[in-house]
């Protein structure tokens, strides 16, 4: 019985997942809202899917403008730096951001990244989450910790210029 409940519920989210990501949101996700699933390529053009992720721990979503940008290579610098804090706390990283996956790519050369860094290139996901910034093209600047139920466990959506407080996010997934 605790099985079937479990696929049951499963089955939900999965089904919740995939309505949530054909709506284009004009307001950020919020705490408790279900995160809309998706796959992109990664810098290295494999296909990422959080649903796949989720099954693994929770995934924290950074989204970032531009690479290439100071406050962006700031973060993502600090992101690599504290890559071994998240995974002791069960937690993969995904940078999100509009650039094209060759852009990602020598990006992540040039900065020594080593966590994962996600094209966006159609905006979908940016609008599917509230991020997108119509007046550039580009992505928001936010970060999300999705639980492993698929739900929005902790988000915090900041200004183009302002940069996240490392150790809010780290407090965010350990707690």
């Amino acid at each position: 019985m605790e099985a079937s409940f479990r696929q049951s519920i499963h089955l939900e989210y999965l089904t919740a997942m995939t309505e949530a990501v054909l709506t284009e949101r004009e307001t950020p996700l919020a705490v408790g809202d279900i995160a809309p699933d998706f796959t992109l390529p990664d810098q290295d053009k494999n296909d990422v899917t959080l649903s796949e992720l989720l099954k693994k721990g929770e995934v924290v979503l950074c989204f970032f403008p531009l690479a290439f940008s100071p406050i962006c290579s700031t973060e993502m610098t600090c992101i690599t730096e504290d890559l071994d804090k998240y995974a002791g706390n069960g937690a993969t990283v995904l940078g999100i951001s509009a650039d094209s996956f060759f852009t990602l790519k020598a990006w992540a050369e040039q900065l020594g990244l080593k966590q994962t860094l996600l094209a966006d290139m159609h905006r979908k996901v940016a609008k599917a989450y509230g991020m997108y910034f119509e007046p550039l093209n580009i992505s928001g600047r936010g970060t999300f910790v999705i639980g492993t139920d698929g739900k929005v466990k902790w988000a915090q959506v900041r200004e183009l210029g302002d940069g996240m407080d490392r150790e809010e996010v780290l407090a965010a997934v350990a707690g």
